[in-house]
């Protein structure tokens, strides 16, 4: 693209390829601006990556799924292309005695409705309080859900406590269920992000693409033009429209959009325009190839209510999406939440001691693929928190990243539209 003058416009220069990073190229693609990208990784999709093991097992990098409803991947992202392989809606819960019980989603599967009454995880008036909530997060767009302060000054306990449920209800479901997409089995996070995830799951699904969710970067990234991504190349510095990269070369650019995470943003941007102190959910998430496990395959996710349990959740993600695993095998995905202080060993160990309690003695044999370590997997998202930090550093200077706002990937996904919003309105 040109000016009137015939020369060249300067790109807009957009550090990372995240999912933040990627939005706002396409929308900045999409509107005619020249953009370039600057990755220093080795792909495209910052959190959302996806290893393949040279046996044939595909591992995302952390256990993630994608959530149908999120109104700006609805926006953004073509499903059909990405072949989605759907959960069931619920989860199997194993109790602190050691039992189990299945809570399904009664609107989203009625025959399972009775069973939904039935199970032990709490008492019948608080299994009817799931459905008031139902109820309710269905009066608001996803919009008003984020945006009430009324709750957003609510941590998610305090919320729970407030509208009556059990502590029972609340310890055998709601920690261990909203306790593994928080990162927060605490349920410190504020409660309007809570309401806002509540309706995700009661009007939409829990999806992966059929080849590991790295695909959903890799769709935004072929969008963009021949050599608008470039990758390996880490930024050493900001220097007002100036990128000095850490090989020494420099890139002039129209704007820069820092679309690292909030650690690498506090890094690059002035002292005066780095990110509010930032503090980070941690978990582990450790894979293990399984020839076979007890019971026929139900999409359903596991979830471990004992409060002092090292398997948190467990995903049988070629169940869902079977190119997960190679023929005749099972990809198990065991996710620990927090800080365990325990070496890649030891953690292992004492995970296949409790899948053996959990799943039988054959699964003290489960062999150990991959353990990934990640410190850096969500940022908190406290009750008061405000709702949204400044995108718009200077005239040319921007950020966009969930870590500004609440942690999701649409959150990735609605600040960099914004942000591209913004430089387009610039001029």
């Amino acid at each position: 693209m040109t000016t009137a003058d015939s020369t060249p416009q300067l790109p807009v220069l957009i550090i990372g390829a995240g999912m933040a990073g990627l939005s706002c190229a396409n929308y900045l693609h999409r509107a005619g601006r020249p953009v370039l990208v600057l990755e220093a990784a080795d792909a495209v999709g910052g959190r959302v990556r996806t290893d393949h093991t040279d046996d044939g097992f595909l591992l995302d990098r952390g256990f993630q799924v994608l959530l149908t409803r999120y109104p700006e991947v609805e926006r953004l992202i073509d499903y059909g292309a990405l072949d989605l392989q759907a959960f069931r809606s619920g989860a199997v819960i194993r109790l602190p005695d050691g039992k189990q019980t299945t809570l399904q989603n009664p609107l989203q599967q009625p025959t399972a409705a009775f069973s939904a009454l039935t199970s032990r995880i709490g008492t019948l008036p608080d299994k009817l309080r799931i459905l008031s909530l139902v109820q309710h997060v269905r009066r608001y767009t996803s919009g008003q859900l984020l945006s009430r302060n009324s709750t957003n000054e609510q941590s998610t306990l305090e919320f729970l406590r407030h509208y009556g449920w059990s502590e029972r209800m609340i310890d055998n479901f709601f920690r261990p269920f909203f306790g593994g997409v928080f990162l927060d089995r605490s349920l410190s996070t504020a409660a309007n992000f809570f309401e806002f995830v509540f309706q995700q799951f009661v009007e939409g699904e829990a999806v992966v693409p059929a080849l590991g969710m790295q695909q959903i970067p890799e769709q935004l990234a072929t969008r963009l033009p021949a050599g608008a991504v470039r990758l390996h190349t880490p930024v050493a510095a900001i220097e007002g429209t100036t990128v000095r990269l850490q090989n020494g070369e420099t890139i002039e650019a129209a704007a820069v959009v820092v679309a690292v995470d909030g650690e690498a943003a506090a890094r690059l941007l002035p002292a005066a325009e780095a990110p509010t102190a930032l503090s980070w959910r941690r978990t582990t998430c450790t894979y293990f190839a399984a020839p076979t496990v007890p019971g026929r395959p139900d999409k359903l996710l596991r979830l471990n209510a004992a409060p002092t349990s090292l398997a948190h959740n467990v995903a049988f993600p070629s169940d869902v999406a079977p190119d997960y695993a190679p023929t005749g095998q099972r990809l198990v995905s065991v996710s620990t939440h927090g800080e365990h202080g325990l070496s890649e060993a030891d953690l292992t160990a004492r995970l296949r001691q409790e899948l053996a309690a959990w799943f039988g003695p054959e699964a003290a044999n489960w062999r150990h693929l991959r353990t990934y370590a990640l410190p850096y997997a969500l940022p908190e998202y406290p009750a008061g928190q405000p709702a949204r930090q400044s995108l718009k550093l200077t005239n040319t200077l921007y950020r966009c990243g969930d870590y500004a706002a609440y942690p999701s990937l649409n959150a990735a996904l609605a600040s960099g539209r914004e942000v591209a919003d913004m430089i387009l309105v610039s001029g």
